[in-house]
């Protein structure tokens, strides 16, 4: 019988609910409950104060965001697909900066 390993925060639901609910679960409260980066001071001290509240303990800014991060998604997505995902965004950016221009020079 193997142990339960890294499930973290879930082992207090014992036997029940399910092995993949439960390591959906694990994964939100431990990004969740992560120390993240500030946006206003790029210091690694935000904590969540309630869902979609985030305060910075250095420079006390507090500020909205996701629920359960404060910018990134959590489940379903890879480090190199979000990073693919987010030089698409910066393109088509690029793209839609490009054809304003174009519009207002015409």
């Amino acid at each position: 019988m193997k142990s339960q390993e890294n499930l973290g925060f879930v082992k207090r639901y014992g036997a029940r609910y399910g092995r993949k609910l439960k390591l959906k679960l694990s994964k939100i409260e431990t990004e969740q409950r992560k120390f993240h980066k500030c946006p206003y001071c790029n210091k690694i001290a935000v904590k969540r104060v309630a869902i979609g509240i985030w305060n910075c303990r250095k420079c006390n800014a507090k500020f909205t965001g996701k629920a359960y991060s404060v910018t990134k998604k959590i489940l379903g997505k890879t480090e190199e697909a979000a990073e693919e995902q987010a030089e698409i965004l910066k393109d088509m950016t690029k793209e839609t900066e490009e054809t304003d221009e174009a519009s207002q020079e015409a």
